[in-house]
């Protein structure tokens, strides 16, 4: 009888260990590098600083670069830092309170602005609304339909050595409408981030505004990504690693404080052209 009971409590106990640990504090440093296929021609963008002087720079707009990006993670607060050759944004994200705030500094020029979650999906809203009457039917950022894909996991019986931690490898399918895109994810099974499915990315550079943009698949997986690849609009390789991850340090809660020396603006009323702001057009 003893041996009996001991088999079927078995199963359990190894459900129970297989489960990844949730980790409420954690600092993760990535490098996102997106490289375009040989022959792919930049892009002019004209912006405007405060003094509205017109500059034009020659740049991929998601295309050939390098962004870095550092995310602080305690509890219900993240901050996270990027800087790639356009400039530098730091989004602050109160999970409790559903409300992102947003710094960008690009040439020199700082700017900042707060949303909670409903702002961001009414401004989504009229986004999509006004793109559609323009006649721009698929909108995209980062080469990925605007339409909520249903996502899928299949796990891979390989590992590999990652900042230190055994990864273990997965591809998240994503099933739209207009097809399937698949992203190559190592991640490391011994732990989830709370509120944080992935770092990095495309949508870095986004100022913030993807807070509540819907899923991509990783919160999916059982473990964190620890690296991740994926082919963009253009035949654009987007290549995402953690290069560091601390999970056994204390981080103040001075890291979190949004410097007091910039003017947050509601980010609604910026959209809807109140105060100056940085303007930016891309060519054709």
């Amino acid at each position: 009888m003893k041996k009996i009971i001991t088999l079927l409590f078995l199963p359990a106990s190894i459900a129970a260990y297989a489960q990844p640990k949730l980790l409420t504090q954690a600092t993760v440093t990535t490098k996102t590098t997106i490289v375009a296929p040989e022959g792919d021609d930049a892009i002019p963008v004209t912006q405007y600083n405060e003094n509205g002087d017109q500059v034009t720079r020659v740049i991929r707009f998601g295309g050939d670069g390098e962004t870095k990006t550092t995310t602080w993670l305690k509890n219900d607060l993240t901050k996270t830092f990027s800087e790639s050759d356009i400039g530098r944004t730091t989004v602050f994200r109160d999970n409790s309170k559903k409300l992102t705030t947003t710094i960008m500094e690009i040439m020199g020029k700082k700017s900042g602005s707060y949303a909670t979650d409903e702002d961001q999906k009414e401004m989504r809203k009229r986004m999509d609304s006004m793109m559609q009457s323009r006649g721009a039917q698929n909108i995209t950022i980062g080469g990925v339909p605007n339409i909520p894909a249903v996502y899928s996991v299949a796990y891979i019986d390989e590992t590999k050595k990652i900042s230190n931690y055994t990864c273990k490898k997965a591809l998240v399918i994503g099933t739209r409408s207009t097809g399937s895109d698949t992203t190559v994810v190592w991640y490391c099974p011994d732990f989830k981030i709370q509120n944080l499915p992935s770092t990095g990315g495309v949508a870095a550079g986004f100022g913030g505004f993807m807070a509540t943009a819907g899923s991509n698949g990783m919160e999916d997986l059982n473990g964190f990504p620890m690296q991740y690849e994926r082919t963009l609009r253009g035949g654009r390789k987007m290549t995402v690693l953690v290069t560091k991850l601390v999970i056994d340090k204390e981080i103040a809660d001075k890291e979190f404080e949004i410097p007091k020396d910039i003017e947050i603006k509601a980010m609604k009323d910026m959209q809807n052209g109140g105060g100056p702001g940085m303007q930016i057009r891309i060519a054709g």
